[in-house]
């Protein structure tokens, strides 16, 4: 296991995540572990636990958002014994959520696990200050 490798995954993640906004969310479920413990939190709101919820969330995310990208920063990798890791890092988003241009930063953390030779995701979180995520909402007419 290596730091390059848990890039390259992260690379792979953020390609996925890059094409599930523009709506093929397939590279999305390859790059992510399918197990009860995959967890995400996502900026739309809301925690999901298992990859049957996970998995609705990205699909949810993929129709509620219109074109877009998503990029980031800052990486830090950090190895936990030889079959997991984590990085943090800084996402930065543009997109039409609703139908509303939206262009965000977050601090973001992804977790990682080796799983039959490959890194998959098993936990992704983007928090987002309390007025970005109004913004949010205000997209996609919710109350805060």
């Amino acid at each position: 296991m290596s730091v390059e490798e848990v890039r390259q995954a992260s690379v792979r993640f953020y390609v996925a995540l890059n094409r599930g906004i523009n709506g093929d969310t397939s590279e999305m479920f390859a790059v992510c572990s399918h197990g009860d413990d995959v967890t995400a939190m996502h900026p739309l709101g809301g925690r999901q636990l298992g990859w049957a919820e996970v998995r609705a969330s990205w699909e949810m995310a993929a129709g509620a958002v219109s074109g877009g990208s998503v990029e980031v920063s800052d990486l830090q990798v950090v190895l936990l014994g030889n079959d997991g890791a984590y990085t943090i890092g800084t996402e930065t988003a543009s997109a039409t959520v609703g139908g509303t241009p939206v262009r965000f930063s977050g601090r973001c953390t992804n977790v990682y696990r080796r799983e039959d030779g490959a890194w998959k995701l098993v936990h992704h979180h983007v928090d987002l200050l309390p007025d970005v995520a109004a913004a949010f909402q205000s997209a996609l007419g919710q109350a805060s």
